[in-house]
């Protein structure tokens, strides 16, 4: 009998945190990376049951999934439930471009009173909940690394990282989360 390979999730079975803020691996979601001109918008929020935001570092919600507005006609949309994006946009007879990523990015989930400070560690932006509200999306970087940003809560962010830089992310990440306890 041939063995069978189980491929593990980077990161698989990660937490670390300190007593104001709490790290775990997001779970495995799809991921779309969506490109459409400002015509194609209606169509393409209709095949997707959401509202793709056309507001800088904005984001549209429905249920399990998200959209992140990332550039003018660029989108990172992520869902939850493990739906087949490409799918649901093959009926949208409008431009755009919709590149599955979901093996690419690894979610990370900072939690807690000491979220924001944990991530100041290694960020640049202001993500104080005056300026970075809840809903709030952004590219930016993390220490050497691009990340997706996104605030889901007042004091919890998702960080969405290539896979091959989610290591370096997460050990920055748990860094942060020490220094934010002090």
């Amino acid at each position: 009998m041939a063995e069978v390979a189980i491929r593990k999730p980077a990161l698989s079975g990660l937490l670390a945190g300190s007593a104001t803020v709490r790290l775990t691996v997001a779970p495995v979601a799809s991921r779309l990376a969506l490109r459409a001109p400002a015509e194609s918008v209606s169509a393409l929020s209709s095949a997707l049951g959401l509202t793709l935001p056309t507001l800088p570092k904005t984001s549209g919600r429905a249920g399990g999934r998200s959209a992140l507005w990332l550039g003018p006609d660029e989108w990172l949309v992520i869902d939850e439930a493990g739906s087949d994006l490409p799918a649901l946009l093959s009926g949208a007879d409008v431009l755009h471009s919709a590149v599955d990523v979901s093996h690419r990015n690894v979610g990370i989930i900072a939690s807690g009173p000491g979220a924001e400070t944990t991530l100041s560690a290694g960020c640049p932006q202001d993500l104080s909940l005056e300026i970075f509200r809840v809903g709030a999306c952004s590219r930016t970087i993390f220490g050497k690394v691009e990340i997706v940003l996104f605030r889901t809560e007042e004091d919890t962010f998702r960080v969405e990282c290539w896979r091959s830089f989610s290591d370096y992310v997460f050990g920055l990440l748990a860094e942060g989360a020490e220094d934010a306890s002090h």
